[in-house]
């Protein structure tokens, strides 16, 4: 079953056509609100390039996790 979901607020228009396997790939700064300066950083702090990396990145994933916890009081 296909998925649909608008991109238009999550990405920046260049890439709001792309694939889900292209997003993955493209750049951080391809995210709505990640300027190439903030992408930088977050290169430079963590070894972040792609969307996938901040996606898979350990620390990412454990704080979502606990604030996903929190959200239940």
């Amino acid at each position: 079953m296909p998925v649909t979901a608008d991109l238009s607020k999550l990405v920046d228009k260049a890439y709001q056509d792309q694939t889900l396997a292209e997003l993955v790939d493209a750049p951080v700064a391809a995210l709505a609100g990640v300027s190439e300066g903030g992408a930088k950083l977050l290169k430079e702090a963590l070894g972040i390039v792609t969307i996938g990396d901040l996606g898979r990145n350990p620390y990412f994933r454990v704080a979502q996790a606990l604030v996903a916890l929190d959200s239940g009081k």
